[in-house]
């Protein structure tokens, strides 16, 4: 809507995977360079911590698109609240490359179904690791929203998955991606802890990193002007606490409302109202 008025190629503030929003703040590249270090070393299990909205599933995405392709498969669980059996059942379809069931040319392919039982499944994942390892390929499994894990059969299935090795090295490496209550389960789960190659921890943007964010998301965007006032990201950066959801969130509609006023560039003001609206909004 406002893409036009402020010179911009595409909406600048979306939040999405893709590449071209990715913006290398020191704490994003340190973790970046431990989860590709225990990724490449062919450790057995990473964590990557931060608070909602700091960038963890962005960074994942960065982290495949980087890692060279003997590091494959790459499954990325994003919703792993599910019983065991289906979680372990979705790994295994994941992991193989699913044989397609013989059909006449032209017809469409279904793929083969496999019994859905626990034993089954797990004979799947062993088999497929080991012929990616033979390969010498190695798989990487993302379990975003780990937090969300609280069975504990689920816990203790996904580091029995670990000891499926090649050359007494496991055969994938376990990346686990949450918010900081992940850190308490983890206490609570040492035998998984002590599998822990490194620790990666997202830290909120200092007020330097939220002013560079927010310009480097224009630039991204296309801008070929200063939009944002330098008050205002002082501001912005007040509001949000350098959470990068929240900054795209307040920019976005900020720059709606500056629009709507016809203003040249967006202020404390229209960032501070904004702000107001989404706290004072609520149901009567």
């Amino acid at each position: 809507m406002y893409e036009a008025y402020w010179q911009l190629d595409r909406r600048p503030f979306e939040n999405c995977s893709d590449a071209r929003w990715y913006y290398p703040g020191e704490s994003h590249q340190g973790a970046m360079l431990k989860l590709r270090y225990a990724i490449e070393n062919r450790r057995g299990a990473a964590l990557l911590c931060g608070p909602s909205g700091s960038g963890k599933t962005l960074l994942v995405g960065q982290l495949r698109r980087q890692l060279a392709k003997r590091f494959r498969p790459f499954v990325h669980l994003v919703f792993p609240q599910m019983p065991l059996e289906d979680l372990l059942a979705f790994l295994a379809d994941e992991l193989s490359a699913v044989p397609r069931s013989s059909s006449p040319p032209g017809a469409p392919t279904v793929p083969k179904a496999f019994p859905r039982n626990l034993d089954s499944t797990i004979r799947r994942i062993q088999t497929s690791l080991a012929q990616n390892s033979e390969e010498d390929q190695h798989a990487v499994i993302a379990i975003d929203e780990a937090h969300l894990l609280e069975s504990s059969r689920s816990w203790e299935a996904l580091r029995l998955l670990l000891n499926f090795e090649n050359d007494s090295r496991p055969n994938l490496t376990l990346l686990l991606v949450g918010q900081p209550a992940l850190l308490a389960q983890l206490d609570r789960n040492p035998a998984m802890e002590e599998r822990l190659a490194v620790k990666c921890l997202l830290r909120p943007f200092t007020l330097d990193e939220t002013v560079a964010y927010v310009d480097f998301r224009l630039q991204a965007a296309g801008a070929k002007q200063q939009i944002f006032e330098l008050a205002a990201l002082e501001t912005l950066h007040e509001l949000t606490h350098g959470i990068a959801r929240q900054i795209n969130r307040l920019c976005d509609l900020a720059l709606l409302v500056a629009f709507a006023d016809e203003r040249k560039s967006v202020g404390m003001e229209q960032l501070e109202a904004v702000a107001a609206e989404l706290v004072t909004v609520a149901p009567e």
